[in-house]
């Protein structure tokens, strides 16, 4: 036998080695969550995760729950390659895991990296005492008054997508209102994150639209370079793998820099986020007392506003597209929402104002009920920090357990919500909604992670439907497609196709 011969055998024998070795610790792996006496749902042989949540994240989340619930489990074991995730179904373990428990659950367990991608080093994406420094400092940002401050702001862009609709949009022409709405956040965010007029409606193709459209569109590519973060993530950082997009992290970042630059060499100052992240930096650095952490620094302030341009772009415009799309479908309810904006703007003089919003009591209940329906992210992530020991069960969640909490799982159970997949927005009235418990409705989360931009979120998309439902009637066309799809591309909810809305113009404005 030739020398080179035996050398490809024992490469050979060492690769088959390697492949052995590899499948036995991935089956010893995924016999996991039997061995702690947590029922499971079943792997697939390679991937790990269940055959639906391998093809579609969403829908395989929502099947994880409906098979739990149906054995009545209250707790459930999942796999994803190497890592075991538990699961919480009983709210009551939700209720401990977000807010009761918090200090064993801190962290999302999101990859971050710091050296190679400093704009994902964002309050949603940190953890430990990072994340508390952090959100100690911006929470001030969102309070009653700093939100009414740029009240106006929103307003005025409200009547810039008015006007535009009035004079570009032809009534005898379907529209695809993700699009008309996606300009009118682009606006809002842009102004109030950055202090930049986007004039989106002038300019769609913007620089802002697009590097906010590739930011939600992943490639394959992209995608499983995320997957192997997520599960490998020592391994991701030494090969210095970064999960946001270089050209949309530097696009952000050179605007977050240049403007900063701008308002302190000419004195200029904002009624927005950014002014008040750059207050609180020059407050910090000017600090005499010893006792500053360091403040905020620029590649701080830019990661901030990076993520709230990309939360508050996509979520609220996604809401109120998937509102409208309802609305069309349920005329009544589009009718009680248009005589409570008669009633509450007639209170204050016609006027759209921060203390009008806070009236309209069944618009709020709209945008609950589809939250609920369409939840901006089907689970939220958690990471156990220390052993947890979970109540009513002779189980431990060890440290470095990834925890992933259902949500859209109860939005959609029977035992919360009579008729789930029917819209009916009055299950939220006053009276009603106490018996709907906490943590079975979550599109914001809960407990201390609670999104910060909540209030925010809700304001904007108020506005918006406020603008549209005060001088247009919506339908629904036939180029939306039914049964609706959702693209299992998108890190958001998005309708494939669209939702297309005809815009009939009312007699007399509201």
């Amino acid at each position: 036998m030739l020398l080179t011969d035996v050398l490809l055998l024992d490469v050979l024998s060492v690769i088959t080695a390697i492949l052995a070795v590899g499948y036995a610790y991935l089956k010893w792996t995924q016999q996991y969550w039997k061995r702690k006496g947590v029922p499971y749902i079943e792997p697939s042989p390679l991937f790990g995760g269940s055959k639906s949540e391998v093809k579609n994240a969403r829908d395989g989340a929502v099947d994880i729950y409906k098979t739990a619930k149906a054995n009545g489990w209250r707790h459930v074991g999942i796999y994803r390659l190497t890592n075991c995730i538990y699961i919480p179904i009983d709210v009551e373990l939700v209720k401990h895991i977000l807010t009761k428990d918090f200090g064993y659950f801190i962290d999302r367990g999101l990859y971050v990296n710091e050296r190679d991608d400093p704009l994902g080093v964002n309050l949603f994406f940190l953890s430990g005492q990072k994340w508390r420094n952090l959100r100690a400092k911006l929470s001030p940002t969102f309070t009653s008054g700093k939100l009414k401050a740029m009240f106006q702001t929103l307003v005025d862009c409200g009547l810039v997508m008015e006007k535009y609709i009035d004079e570009n949009v032809n009534i005898s022409e379907p529209v695809d209102i993700k699009e008309i709405l996606a300009n009118f956040s682009t606006d809002i965010i842009g102004t109030c994150a950055f202090g930049i007029d986007c004039n989106s409606f002038k300019e769609p193709n913007s620089p802002f639209r697009a590097t906010s459209k590739r930011f939600f569109f992943r490639t394959k590519l992209e995608r499983y370079k995320s997957a192997i973060a997520m599960t490998f993530p020592k391994l991701a950082r030494a090969l210095r793998i970064v999960i946001n997009n270089p050209e949309v992290s530097s696009f952000y970042g050179k605007v977050v820099e240049d403007t900063i630059h701008y308002r302190l060499k000419n004195n200029v100052r904002r009624k927005d986020l950014l002014q008040m992240l750059i207050d609180m930096m020059i407050d910090e650095k000017n600090q005499e007392d010893g006792q500053s952490d360091g403040g905020l620094t620029m590649t701080e302030i830019a990661a901030q506003c990076f993520l709230f341009f990309i939360a508050g772009f996509e979520t609220s415009s996604t809401t109120m597209t998937f509102a409208l799309f309802e609305l069309a479908k349920h005329p009544k309810c589009q009718e009680k929402v248009r005589d409570e904006l008669k009633r509450v703007l007639a209170k204050h003089g016609d006027q759209v104002t921060y203390d009008a919003l806070g009236d309209m009591k069944y618009m709020s209940q709209v945008i609950d009920e589809t939250l609920r329906l369409y939840p901006p992210l089907a689970t939220l992530m958690r990471q156990c920090v220390k052993d947890y020991k979970v109540p009513g069960e002779d189980v431990v969640i060890e440290k470095g357990t990834k925890v992933l909490i259902p949500v859209l799982g109860p939005q959609m159970d029977e035992e919360f919500y009579e008729n789930p997949k029917e819209f009916n927005p009055d299950r939220f009235d006053e009276d009603k909604r106490k018996k709907i418990p906490q943590y079975a409705h979550l599109p914001f989360g809960e407990g201390p992670r609670i999104c910060i931009g909540e209030r925010f979120g809700v304001m904007e998309s108020k506005v918006g439907l406020t603008c549209i439902l005060r001088n247009f009637k919506v339908s629904l066309n036939e180029k939306t497609k039914l049964p609706m799809k959702l693209d299992p591309r998108n890190l958001i909810p998005a309708v494939e196709g669209g939702v297309w809305l005809n815009l009939h113009k009312l007699e007399s404005k509201i």
